[in-house]
């Protein structure tokens, strides 16, 4: 769920003015170059990041317009609209955003751009971080993205409903115990909060498995996919383990309701209503949570720095390395159809270049994937948890990059609706997955572990 505040244009003004001083240019010669990306009513720091983008590439090359075409949609709805445009040289954008987890998947259905040739001669490239870098690289080894940053996830808790309830703070759980000990004494000093929010079921989509289920998962000792061997992982009795911890923490009303959870805006009250209000004690999510509250965010909250903490997720028993996350993120990509790869990828290198990489991270509190930003003292400023959120990058996880993923996280997505619902029991659900998953890639393809 990529949320984040507005931010002001800096460069629109100068970009004005620099584009009515330029020379007319014959009609025939104009081109255009489309570009594709997500905009919500919380998330508008692309559409700033592109409109500042727009001005200076226009200014820098006359002749040429871009043409920002956002699509209103979540996550999900956002994936499924652009798949569909990409499915047409006619309709495919020149440039467009991109979610890690789908990197693969596009380029195997040939609507990527391979950009290593445009990286050799980009000064830039030399300051992203390598291990940021992988996200864009397709099967081949060939790179087809840029990423825009990353992330990490922990539990953000309200001090002020944990110290209510007789919780120490700042509040370090160690296990998977200490965190159901924690909730249950909250709900016995306030029925009227919930005392600890992990999604579930596929209405919130990869927020499902990347603030709740992975860290579950990863912190068993398990895994989804096995990369030595190449094939998905069945048969983990991690895998059971955390469905059953997602049924005890629902059954037991320590969560939101299994009807809040299947709503796709639950995340809304979270950090709308629940937080702010005190009527919620913990959550797990990103480390971009900061931008909704900070000053200009969808939900501003002055007292946000002082009222909240941020911890690690524990292993299952307190096990090495003690903490777990997971990290994703977003980039930029060039479309395979464009007409216009030059110019296509000099307007992503404009997008992404140190400016507007910082205004970018700064406004939706991202870890930095520029070494020059995650330097800058405006960054390192920026909220009052950015050192936290980022030395969880030592205990981190990434979804596996493979063309098969997309649909096998909707299959653990069907599994934790299905315990939380009480329609299956952890055992059933998990037995499900494992059927489901030899469906999607071939029994060959999985192991047993």
């Amino acid at each position: 769920m990529r949320r984040a505040l507005k931010i002001t244009s800096l460069f629109a003004a100068a970009g004005f003015v620099l584009t009515a001083c330029s020379p007319a240019v014959p009609e025939a010669e104009t081109k255009t170059l489309k570009v594709v990306y997500q905009k919500t009513d919380s998330f508008t720091a692309l559409d700033t990041l592109f409109q500042a983008a727009k001005q200076e590439f226009e200014a820098a090359n006359q002749g040429v317009t871009v043409a920002l075409e956002p699509i209103q949609a979540n996550d999900d709805d956002y994936g499924t609209k652009l798949a569909l445009a990409l499915r047409s040289p006619s309709t495919a954008p020149d440039v467009f955003y991109e979610d890690t987890f789908k990197v693969r998947s596009d380029v195997d259905a040939g609507y990527l751009l391979k950009l290593d040739s445009h990286l050799e001669g980009w000064k830039d490239w030399d300051t992203f971080d390598d291990g940021a870098k992988a996200a864009g690289l397709g099967d081949d080894g060939g790179t087809y993205a840029v990423p825009l940053g990353t992330d990490t996830r922990g539990i953000w808790y309200n001090k002020k409903v944990l110290t209510a309830a007789g919780v120490s703070v700042p509040w370090e759980p160690r296990t998977w115990q200490d965190i159901l000990d924690t909730a249950r004494k909250i709900k016995a000093s306030d029925a009227t909060v919930v005392p600890f929010n992990m999604y579930a079921g596929k209405a919130t989509g990869e927020g499902t498995v990347m603030q709740s289920f992975y860290e579950l998962l990863y912190g068993t000792g398990s895994e989804l996919y096995d990369p030595d061997a190449k094939k998905w992982v069945v048969g983990s009795k991690g895998f059971t383990d955390s469905l059953t911890f997602l049924k005890t923490l629902y059954d037991e009303k320590l969560a939101v309701s299994p009807a809040e959870a299947l709503d796709a805006n639950v995340w809304k009250k979270v950090f709308g209503e629940w937080l702010p209000q005190g009527k919620m004690g913990a959550t797990v999510e990103g480390s971009y949570t900061p931008s909704f509250w900070q000053k200009g965010g969808s939900y501003e909250w002055a007292e946000y720095g002082r009222d909240m903490g941020v911890t690690a997720f524990p292993t299952q028993n307190g096990q090495a390395p003690g903490g777990v996350s997971m990290s994703g993120g977003w980039t930029l990509a060039a479309g395979a159809e464009t007409k216009n790869p030059d110019l296509a990828f000099e307007f992503l290198a404009t997008a992404l270049n140190q400016k507007n990489s910082l205004a970018f991270n700064i406004a939706t509190s991202q870890i930095a994937v520029r070494k020059d930003v995650a330097a800058d003292a405006g960054y390192q400023a920026a909220n009052p948890f950015v050192k936290d959120v980022s030395e969880l990058v030592a205990v981190t996880h990434y979804r596996p990059a493979t063309a098969d993923y997309p649909r096998i996280s909707a299959a653990v997505q069907e599994a934790t609706e299905a315990v939380i619902t009480g329609s299956k029991s952890p055992e059933q659900a998990a037995a499900d997955y494992d059927t489901a998953v030899k469906g999607i890639v071939g029994e060959a393809k999985t192991v047993a572990k």
